[in-house]
């Protein structure tokens, strides 16, 4: 129901999909303005660093971002290339930093995409609790991860399980 709204309010305009309690013009969450526990007083006149670790971090993050480009363009490319024109959901559990680098049990979230000839977006979340604890998993948990993602075509993580692989598989 929130993609269909999304979709139709889009326009020609890139909607930002992801925010969920972040408010950019301030500090805290919405109804808890921190603005004053962080005035320009508390900011020192001299601020010291290392330049040299301030480099090596930003040769990490140009890594990084090269990385992320030609894996986008890999995957966009991948994507043109197929002779569907239907689009697909994709759930990725992941950590963060762009990668595909969660184990199935361990998310608490999934990331869903759609995946068509326009492309790729980013189109909402799906919570779920955690089905593994550390070796064996509730069955009532994984029922519930299971329809979470429910109207997914094809889920991407770093690890699974055989239970959740035949679930998922069915």
């Amino acid at each position: 129901e929130m993609m269909a709204l999304q979709d139709r309010l889009e326009g020609g305009a890139k909607l930002m999909r992801h925010c969920r309690q972040c408010r950019a013009d301030a500090v805290g969450l919405l109804g808890e303005d921190r603005g004053q526990e962080f005035t320009l007083d508390g900011i020192p006149d001299d601020v010291a660093y290392d330049a040299g670790k301030r480099q090596a971090y930003r040769q990490v993050v140009a890594h990084e971002r090269r990385d992320h480009e030609a894996a986008r363009s890999e995957a966009i490319g991948m994507v043109k290339a197929t002779d569907s024109e239907k689009s697909l959901l994709v759930a990725v559990a992941t950590k963060g930093g762009g990668r595909v680098n969660e184990h199935f049990g361990h998310a608490k979230e999934f990331q869903v995409y759609e995946v068509s000839p326009r492309g790729i977006s980013l189109v909402g979340h799906r919570k779920v609790e955690r089905y593994c604890l550390g070796g064996g998993g509730e069955d009532a948990i994984l029922e519930g991860v299971i329809a979470a993602l429910e109207g997914i075509h094809i889920v991407l993580c770093a690890k699974i399980g055989n239970r959740p692989k035949e679930q998922l598989s069915r």
